[in-house]
């Protein structure tokens, strides 16, 4: 009877998980976000290192994300407290729980990372990670992959993580 009861909360397990990621959000909510890092994997990038329009698309990117959860009525909270942890921070989204404590110390509800990676200048990967600061469940996360690295495609692919996922209406 043991086994049997092991064997099904096993089973459930990817029910429960996936259960969370479909919790409403808090529109009120106080949310921390600390950015969007942008990775370079391309052999472009190890040879000719840091493009002027890869950082602008990133901060695009930013101001977008900033636009939008002020219009779904969330309150997104000044970084000023953290601003030299952060600025010495590598990349929130891989920082073994750095951004947690971050926007535990800001008095956030919901933590917000993302990062974009360059493969090429063809294929870029784009993930944008949601996390309840209390708890340090996940609320939401998503990788879409664009091709082209334009802003047109850059933004395509956060609207999409937006449409399909964060404010599935």
């Amino acid at each position: 009877m043991q086994r049997i009861l092991i064997a099904l909360l096993l089973a459930l397990m990817p029910v429960f998980a996936l259960a969370a990621l479909d919790k409403p959000l808090m529109p009120g909510a106080k949310v921390a976000f600390l950015g969007i890092t942008f990775i370079d994997t391309s052999t472009e990038g190890a040879y000719d290192g840091e493009r002027p329009d890869q950082t602008a698309r990133t901060r695009l990117l930013e101001e977008r994300t900033r636009q939008r959860f002020g219009e779904e009525g969330f309150v997104l909270l000044a970084n000023d407290a953290i601003a030299d942890e952060l600025a010495r921070t590598t990349n929130p989204a891989d920082c073994y729980g750095c951004e947690q404590r971050m926007a535990e110390r800001l008095g956030a509800d919901y933590v917000l990372v993302g990062e974009v990676q360059k493969v090429s200048n063809l294929i870029l990967s784009m993930n944008l990670v949601l996390t309840d600061v209390k708890t340090g469940q996940t609320l939401r996360a998503l990788a879409v992959d664009i091709r082209s690295n334009t802003d047109d495609s850059w933004l395509r692919g956060l609207n999409y993580i937006f449409k399909n996922h964060f404010f599935k209406k």
